[in-house]
């Protein structure tokens, strides 16, 4: 029984650490707010061109940290830059919609269009896990175009 215990606890203190660790693994609100910040410092360094084209590198690391990466759309829904699947990059998204029907490429452009920034929840495919979760996503107006990013939760 000594040993079943000792198992079982072992089992447990694994399992523990596992789902610590994943949790780690995923990012944070304030990490998601960053890489917007990231990315407008960069436009300002480099210019939209290069920025958009760092993003667009699905490869890179500049703009890419677990599960979370950059994307940007201008005021029609066009995406202008995808940080994890090159074919969004340039369709027009303004259409898309969740699991549950939401379009929100649409709700985000016009929140964004009032407020200029903040956050939005629907659901999306995680690109680590390749399932479909809760998401909520940072957007800030810059220029004349929407910069985003998301956190799983």
């Amino acid at each position: 029984m000594k040993h079943i215990s000792a198992v079982g606890l072992s089992l447990c203190l694994t399992l523990s650490s596992f789902l610590a660790h994943a949790d780690n693994e995923r990012a944070t609100a304030s990490e998601a707010v960053a890489m917007v910040q990231k990315v407008i410092a960069s436009i300002k360094a480099s210019g939209r061109e290069k920025t958009f084209a760092e993003i667009n590198d699905v490869n890179g690391a500049r703009f890419r940290d677990r599960d979370l990466y950059v994307t940007i759309n201008d005021f029609t829904g066009k995406n202008l830059a995808h940080g994890a699947n090159p074919r969004m990059q340039g369709k027009n998204l303004i259409d898309l919609r969740d699991v549950d029907g939401k379009y929100f490429v649409r709700e985000r452009l016009e929140r964004a269009m009032s407020a200029g920034k903040g956050w939005q929840d629907y659901k999306f495919v995680n690109p680590v896990t390749k399932q479909i979760e809760n998401k909520a996503m940072y957007f800030e107006k810059y220029e004349d175009f929407v910069i985003n990013c998301g956190i799983y939760k």
